[in-house]
């Protein structure tokens, strides 16, 4: 259950940056600051921690070594996600675009096939497909419920125009993240440890994030202080904390499909955490009984999936 309770943890980080990307929002701000300034901020941090734990050498080593890889998959799992997450925000309240986010639950266990295993029978090697667990994918859809649930109080409110650019974001984002995270895990093979994997992964997307700063620049200006301040709160927050827990509980759980989608599913909690910060910092009224008792359905989710991970490594330790 360490991955679990890791994931919890980085959910409550990771939800500082739904409600800090609303706040920028609504003071004003450029998503497109609100995207690349994280990033930036955050190389320094993860540069000295690796640093001082001795593994520079190697996250430079692996980047050289597969250059490729790093670029698509780090373009996936950070620029496809986090560029989409904050454009969203400028259409929905925090909390909603958390609650939309949780599609990512779903898209992790869809994702399966696109990842192989090795098995060996009559000393003869073969690689072999992962099927999707059918059991975590009927737990991700009664998420997928909540989800809808607290969707449904807006569905009368909502123009083409939100749909478009408020939630269709997500939905990329949904897919690409855990997509990129898992091709990343499956193309290093566990030869760097998870800070030196989210280092060389920041520095590989640091070249979309500076031509994002860049147009920035050219088209809406430099950011105001404040949202500065916020962007650097949140790449320590959600970009350095949240992140590497994520990744700790996602290296832990990656050779079991089943484990690894209720380690995805931990996020769930992040539109609790949201919701909650938003009605303290943003003064935002309680949703209506519709959306909490989504909420509730989602937090249900997030339960079965715990409950079915304890489980199965009860049976892998007794079949052992």
């Amino acid at each position: 259950m360490k991955e679990i309770a890791l994931g919890v943890l980085a959910s409550l980080f990771f939800a500082v940056t739904f409600v800090l990307n609303r706040s920028m929002e609504l003071d004003g701000g450029s998503w497109m600051w609100s995207a690349s300034l994280r990033f930036l901020f955050m190389v320094p941090f993860l540069l000295l921690i690796v640093a001082l734990r001795r593994g520079l050498k190697g996250s430079i080593s692996e980047m050289k070594r597969i250059p490729g890889p790093f670029l698509v998959w780090s373009f996936f799992a950070f620029v496809l996600f986090y560029a989409p997450l904050t454009f969203a925000a400028a259409f929905s309240p925090g909390w909603l675009v958390a609650g939309t986010w949780q599609l990512t639950i779903v898209a992790g266990v869809l994702l399966a096939p696109l990842f192989t295993f090795a098995v060996k029978t009559g000393g003869v090697e073969r690689t072999v497909r992962h099927q999707i667990p059918l059991v975590s994918l009927g737990i991700s859809l009664i998420i997928l419920l909540g989800v809808v649930l607290i969707q449904l109080p807006h569905a009368g409110t909502v123009g083409g125009k939100t749909i478009l650019l408020g939630i269709l974001p997500i939905v990329v984002a949904a897919f690409a993240y855990p997509l990129g995270n898992r091709k990343m895990m499956e193309a290093l093979g566990g030869r760097l440890d998870t800070f030196q994997r989210v280092l060389a992964m920041t520095l590989a997307s640091l070249p979309f994030w500076i031509v994002l700063a860049a147009v920035a620049v050219a088209t809406v200006g430099w950011p105001s202080w404040t949202q500065v301040v916020q962007s650097f709160i949140v790449a320590v927050s959600s970009g350095v904390i949240a992140t590497t827990l994520f990744f700790m509980a996602t290296d832990l759980a990656r050779h079991d499909q089943g484990r690894l989608a209720a380690v995805e599913a931990t996020q769930s909690l992040e539109i609790v955490f949201a919701l909650a910060g938003e009605m303290i910092l943003l003064s935002l009224p309680l949703p209506g009984p519709v959306a909490l008792g989504g909420i509730a359905v989602i937090i249900t989710g997030m339960s079965l999936h715990s409950f079915q991970t304890m489980l199965a490594k009860r049976k892998a330790a007794v079949d052992a």
